[in-house]
């Protein structure tokens, strides 16, 4: 498996998800799915004719409970598999200043970590997806 990210536009890509990562003050947050005793950010399918920003806001609400928060869009990223098509993505950064209820769809709980866990979802994934969001966190200070 092979991640990269398209910090310049990329043209005539069709995205396929969106994959948001959270923090409230200097905590990360993250989910973890009813099924599995591992952790991920929030994410999920762009729905046909959904506008990618407004399938990264819902996903947020729908896996997290954040209902006060603010999205930044950091970067598009593919992922290649080999036999498998090319996907592409759009990586988003959250602030969430406060969260309700997980809506009862497919998380059991989110948490808060100082540093992210050793037990992701995406082992493969998450590592690429963290060093861009660091990176442009420096780039913003």
């Amino acid at each position: 498996m092979k991640v990269t990210i398209h910090r310049t536009a990329v043209k005539d890509v069709a995205l396929k998800y969106v994959v948001i990562v959270a923090r409230q003050g200097d905590q990360w947050i993250m989910a973890r799915h009813r099924e599995r005793s591992t952790w991920e950010f929030a994410g999920g399918h762009i729905e046909p004719n959904e506008p990618a920003d407004d399938a990264a806001a819902r996903e947020l609400y729908e896996e997290t409970g954040a209902e006060e928060f603010s999205l930044t869009p950091v970067c598009v990223y593919s992922v290649s598999i080999e036999g498998v098509p090319e996907s592409f993505g759009k990586l988003y950064l959250a602030d969430v200043q406060s969260f309700g209820q997980i809506p009862q769809f497919e998380m059991a709980e989110i948490r808060g970590f100082a540093d992210i866990p050793e037990e992701v979802t995406y082992p493969l994934i998450v590592p690429a997806h963290m060093a861009e969001i660091k990176r442009f966190l420096q780039e913003a200070e």
